[in-house]
């Protein structure tokens, strides 16, 4: 039996095209953009949808980091690949002052109206207060404004944190157990 010759500009080629398939498949934001292309409609999005893929695992608020929790995360994906993303923190080193107001840390890539209030994009802490109030703060834990919240009573399995549709289209409902605040895309 005659073995043939392997010629190296053979191997080389061979070696650059298996770099580069392991190089794409590592590459999240290749990916990441596949995933994300533009879409039909709205979405919603649970903690399996966002977790760590979307959301930083640990979050920067007034002079300290904390951690997400990844299944207690959620959000809105618009139909032009945009998002608006929530996940509920762990404010265990925070002052007693902070940790009542400052439950989760939310993420808007566009301008939201919520209570009335125009949020522009941004990353922002925020939480549900007393007397069925919503409460936004900016990085520096300064209140931003505070909007009516709601309590669903009807609500069969309360969750810490999820997003839901509205009967209206382009609204949402942001959770924090039977707490919420309704928002849709400002114009």
């Amino acid at each position: 039996m005659k073995v043939r010759p392997v010629y190296p500009s053979f191997l080389a080629f061979a070696l650059a095209l298996s770099c580069f398939t392991v190089v794409q498949a590592q590459n999240p934001d290749t990916q990441t953009q596949q995933k994300y292309a533009p879409l039909a409609a709205d979405a919603v999005l649970g903690a399996k949808d966002v977790g760590t893929k979307l959301f930083p695992d640990r979050v920067f608020f007034r002079g300290q980091v904390a951690s997400s929790q990844e299944r207690n995360s959620g959000g809105v994906r618009y139909a032009d690949g945009f998002f608006v993303l929530a996940s509920l923190v762990d404010n265990s080193g925070y002052s007693s002052g902070i940790r009542e107001k400052y439950q989760a840390y939310l993420i808007t890539e566009v301008p939201i109206e919520l209570g009335g209030q125009t949020l522009k994009p941004g990353a922002y802490g925020c939480g549900f207060i007393d007397n069925n109030k919503f409460i936004v703060m900016d990085l520096g834990a300064n209140d931003l404004f505070t909007a009516a919240s709601t309590k669903d009573a009807d609500m069969k399995h309360p969750v810490p944190l999820q997003f839901l549709t509205t009967a209206e289209a382009g609204k949402y409902r942001l959770y924090h157990g039977r707490d919420y605040v309704e928002f849709h895309r400002a114009k």
